[in-house]
């Protein structure tokens, strides 16, 4: 029977492996890089930022400052008019892994799909 650190580990390179690259946002996020890339367009994004503080959006909206109590509603709001949608987490790099990780339990729950937005390496030559 697998742990839940199993889990939690196996989720984590599932969204590593599957993660994208999505357009910029006035929210200031420094994103971890990642050399994978796909052209998922996801249609909410939810943002992380250095001090902690939860951001949401649908679709081309302007994002909205929400607690993570109420990223749960959010997301199923958003899924009752976008039933197929990605969600795409940004999170800074600072961010501590156990605040990805609860974002990825509610993603979870509520069986939404997700990516984890990254940047493209800086000067990669290989």
């Amino acid at each position: 029977m697998a742990s839940m650190t199993d889990l939690i580990f196996l989720l984590l390179i599932f969204f590593m492996i599957t993660s994208t690259v999505v357009s910029p946002n006035a929210i200031k996020v420094l994103l971890p890089q990642g050399k994978e890339q796909t052209s998922a367009k996801p249609l909410t994004r939810v943002i992380i930022d250095k001090d902690l503080n939860y951001y949401a959006a649908f679709g081309n909206d302007t994002e909205q400052p929400v607690t993570l109590d109420e990223l749960p509603g959010f997301l199923q709001s958003c899924a009752t008019r976008e039933p197929e949608m990605y969600v795409a987490l940004y999170a800074d790099v600072s961010v501590p892994y156990g605040e990805i990780v609860k974002v990825l339990n509610i993603a979870n729950e509520n069986h939404f799909k997700m990516v984890l937005a990254t940047r493209p390496p800086d000067n990669d030559n290989e």
